[in-house]
């Protein structure tokens, strides 16, 4: 017999390791911000809930006929009773009139009804929401301790005539639970809302009445209306609130839902012009002589109600806190618009007059430094552009440790005035400090293995040099592979951003970061700095703030553009943009004592820092609001002004977009994607900033993560070998000396 195959056997191990492999879990970076963001939407859920945002409903609609409703209860008091299957209605006695205030309690007005209330030595009953109760608890606490009644008037003040019974228990409960937390009793007491007189009960409301009844409590409406809800005048509020003779009654005024001026004055007026009649202001069950209808909370009600008091109490602080932080975002997102669009206005009119500006034109031979890692599917146009190069440079690929071929493809090439240093892995800063080392200038260029310059890149980087204060430029970075969605979006942030900023900062003489991708330095100012750091992860912007210490100034040189090949997937884009805001953070901390600096140092300490800091650090931070107010407004209203305000600010950033690409002489059309890159990218960006804070906070280390590079630029020029017909056809279209991705 044939030996059976092992092959179903291991595929079976396989099988079970499958399903013994342990869940997917959601990524730490992920999991932190996910959870921050859900309780902040749960916070803001909870102010809609409380502010009647949510689940309101204020309809009213016609009154129906009254057939079902008993003649007893059309005709009786306006104290009505269905408890226990039985239906009673109660009048108040004689020279006993009960005040009755609903809507509230209001921060405003209740604390004068109840100073009007206690001057006179009257009583009354608070016919309050749930919503109300529990923004304001410290109000309805008083009330009780001044002896008055508490009644419940639904928790969002809605129609219960439409409701359905489920309904109903939830508006009940939840305004228990408020006046639970907030006093720690429990009431028997219920006025519907747009109720008024026992009269005008229909069969709409009086099933209502009969379901209050079956749950404990009692109805209470009303015999006189003040209408005071109208402002009629003090004097009219008077009249309509006083009984005929000596008649008892319930009298229906308000301490929320408006201006309540008219009520206070008139609540000091009628009081005692009544109490010189002889009446007495009396809580519902004082005037019947009835047990009071409040009775103490314990155990775990009282414990809940005031959990919930709490937790509504830390949903208005938070939201106030965060409605401050917007405003504060607000201010500095359009200070930093007016600052770039400014001071990048007085950049581009000093450096494109006619006539020198920095000196004699600088032709001295340079020396490029290329650390490289692994970048063989890029590395021989990188070369390649710097040998095409109008500058006499040379140069030096720093093949740290690369395990796919890196150095071999460049020797290979064996262009002229390229030489190949090797040394073991040891990070990008020790790469650039051997470059430094073995190079023979004095102007030394740094680049990225995946970057490609233009012919005039280098002659247009060195030329500040002229000024023997310059010890470093910022060149022109920009987006290669453009043409993607992702790609377009980067574009858009480098030349807005990135660029607008680095003019900025040129003005200021605060420039924060000479970029990887292209910048030179001068040597002597690199020995003063102590070279390059792996202290932090954005060497880059770590040894610029080091040369502003040291003295140097650090300029900006428009027109020397390098061409980026920036990631193609949002991984890779969250590896990079992690690096970077968590780079940038070490920097900032690592410099701080440039605050206390005196001279340069101290200028940029005091300036170019907290700038950095604000623009970069902070506001990136706190600019989710905007968009978490905005899906507030366009859920809870006002939905037209949330989506006008926010039209508004995108055509602030629009128009500074567009400038930004003016100088830079970009094409607009990359413009179309800036609202979609306004929805998604930058919520992209602000977890990654929030997960380099957690990082930051938590003391992580961030290791450097090497980006997966496609090689899809290429650079034009002499020393490029000939391409097939197709390729050539294809370059023939680009601009000189400009890549094609």
């Amino acid at each position: 017999m044939a030996r059976p195959s092992p092959r179903p056997a291991a595929r079976d191990t396989r099988a079970a390791a499958r399903t013994r492999r342990p869940p997917r879990r959601l990524p730490l970076r992920l999991l932190v911000p996910a959870l921050l963001l859900a309780a902040l939407t749960a916070m803001l859920m909870l102010r809609g809930y409380v502010h009647s945002e949510i689940l309101a409903d204020h309809r009213i609609r016609p009154e129906a006929a009254t057939g079902t409703v008993p003649r007893r209860i059309l005709d009786g008091g306006p104290v009505i009773d269905t408890r226990h299957g039985r239906a009673t209605s109660l009048r108040i006695p004689d020279r006993r009139l009960v005040l009755t205030f609903d809507d509230g309690p209001d921060p405003q007005w209740t604390p004068k009804v109840l100073d009007v209330l206690r001057k006179h030595h009257a009583h009354a009953v608070f016919f309050v929401t749930g919503t109300m109760t529990s923004r304001h608890p410290d109000l309805v606490r008083r009330m009780v301790a001044e002896g008055h009644e508490v009644g419940l008037h639904t928790f969002n003040h809605p129609d219960l005539s439409y409701q359905s019974e489920r309904r109903i228990d939830w508006e009940l409960s939840q305004n228990q639970l408020a006046l639970t937390g907030a006093a720690g009793v429990r009431t028997s007491l219920f006025r519907p809302p747009y109720s008024s007189f026992a009269d005008a009960m229909d069969d709409r409301s009086w099933p209502v009445t009969r379901y209050i009844g079956h749950r404990g409590y009692i109805t209470v409406v009303n015999t006189l209306d003040s209408e005071d809800w109208r402002r009629p005048g003090v004097a009219e509020i008077v009249r309509r609130a006083t009984p005929q003779g000596d008649q008892g009654a319930v009298v229906l005024m308000h301490d929320s839902g408006g201006d309540r001026q008219q009520t206070v004055r008139a609540l000091d007026r009628y009081l005692p012009a009544l109490q010189a009649r002889g009446y007495r202001f009396d809580n519902l069950t004082e005037a019947l002589g009835a047990p009071s209808a409040l009775t103490p909370v314990t155990g775990a009600d009282l414990w809940q109600g005031t959990a919930w008091i709490l937790l509504v109490q830390a949903s208005e602080r938070l939201t106030g806190a965060l409605a401050v932080c917007l405003a504060l975002v607000g201010a500095l997102v359009i200070a930093r618009f007016a600052l770039m669009v400014l001071l990048s206005a007085a950049h581009a009119r000093r450096v494109r007059r006619r006539g020198p500006r920095w000196g004699p034109p600088v032709t001295a031979p340079v020396s490029v430094v290329v650390p490289a890692y692994n970048e063989a599917t890029c590395i021989e146009n990188t070369v390649r552009s710097l040998v095409a190069g109008e500058h006499p440079v040379e140069v030096l690929v720093v093949d740290d440790g690369s395990t796919d071929g890196t150095a071999d493809l460049v020797e290979v090439l064996d262009l002229p005035g390229v030489r190949v240093v090797r040394q073991r892995n040891a990070g990008k800063p020790a790469a650039l400090n051997r470059g430094i080392a073995e190079a023979s200038h004095d102007l030394i260029v740094m680049m990225d293995g995946d970057t490609v310059f233009e012919p005039s890149t280098v002659r247009e980087l060195v030329q500040p040099f002229a000024d023997p204060r310059v010890g470093a430029v910022a060149g022109n970075a920009k987006v290669g592979n453009r043409d993607s969605l992702i790609g377009s979006w980067q574009h858009i942030e480098y030349v807005m951003g990135f660029n607008l900023d680095r003019r900025m900062y040129d003005v200021l003489c605060c420039m924060p970061t000479v970029p990887g991708a292209v910048g030179a330095f001068r040597r002597s100012a690199l020995e003063q700095a102590g070279g390059l750091s792996d202290d932090t992860l954005a060497e880059d912007t770590d040894v610029t703030m080091a040369l502003h210490r040291a003295g140097w100034r650090v300029v900006y040189a428009e027109n020397a553009r390098a061409w980026t090949e920036a990631p193609q997937t949002v991984r890779q884009l969250w590896s990079q943009r992690y690096r970077w805001s968590y780079g940038t953070m070490q920097a900032i901390w690592k410099h701080r004592g440039a605050l206390l600096d005196r001279g340069s140092s101290g200028r940029f300490g005091r300036v170019g820092l907290p700038l950095v800091a604000l623009f970069m650090v902070v506001a990136p931070l706190l600019a989710p609001l905007i968009d978490l107010f905005l899906l507030y407004g366009l859920v809870f209203g006002p939905t037209q002004k949330t989506i006008a305000a926010w039209l508004g600010v995108l055509a602030v950033q629009a128009l500074c977009a567009a400038y930004a690409f003016r100088l830079d002489r970009e094409p607009m059309i990359h413009l179309v994607s800036l609202p979609l890159q306004q929805i998604l990218y930058r919520q992209l960006m602000y977890v990654v900033l929030l997960q380099s804070w957690i990082t930051a906070l938590t003391g992580g280390r961030l290791h450097w993560q090497k980006l997966r590079r496609t090689g899809v630029l290429r650079a034009p020029g002499p020393a490029e070998p000939r391409q097939p017909r197709e390729r050539a056809d294809a370059m023939s279209t680009t601009a000189p000396g400009r890549p094609v991705a």
